[in-house]
């Protein structure tokens, strides 16, 4: 577990770095990809957001969801994805929407730093965005 001090230009750097943001978009595609068909399908989509454990957890209490309320919430993430509405998700969408992510995360940072515990073996966008500002500091 390492913890890293970020603030909104972070991440906005790391996303305005096309080679390393790229680079982290095709690698996160690729896991997500489960098929290896080139798209991700809604179930490979939800798997990925289901993983994260955003909705379970409210603050650290478990909040209960019912089936068809955590379908429509991740039908609507899904949708919000699939851009031309094809029924997938292509790199391109994928690597679109996780830019918007990225950067609301950013606009909501600020200028404010904030302090965060992430785990050293994960390879989150925040955590690659993190690891990209420390290799520019001086040794």
């Amino acid at each position: 577990m390492g913890v890293v001090i970020i603030d909104g230009s972070t991440i906005r750097d790391f996303v305005n770095d096309e080679a390393a943001f790229t680079k982290s978009i095709d690698k996160g595609f690729t896991d997500l990809d489960l098929n290896n068909d080139g798209v991700l399908s809604r179930s490979e989509l939800r798997k990925a957001f289901e993983s994260l454990h955003l909705i379970e957890s409210h603050f650290g209490v478990d909040v209960a969801a019912t089936p068809e309320e955590l379908t429509d919430l991740y039908d609507s993430i899904f949708e919000k994805f699939d851009c031309d509405h094809n029924g997938t998700v292509d790199r391109e969408e994928f690597g679109n929407e996780m830019r918007k992510i990225m950067l609301a995360i950013a606009d909501g940072l600020g200028s404010s730093p904030i302090q965060m515990a992430l785990d050293d073996s994960e390879q989150s966008l925040i955590k690659q965005a993190a690891d990209l500002e420390a290799s520019k500091l001086p040794a």
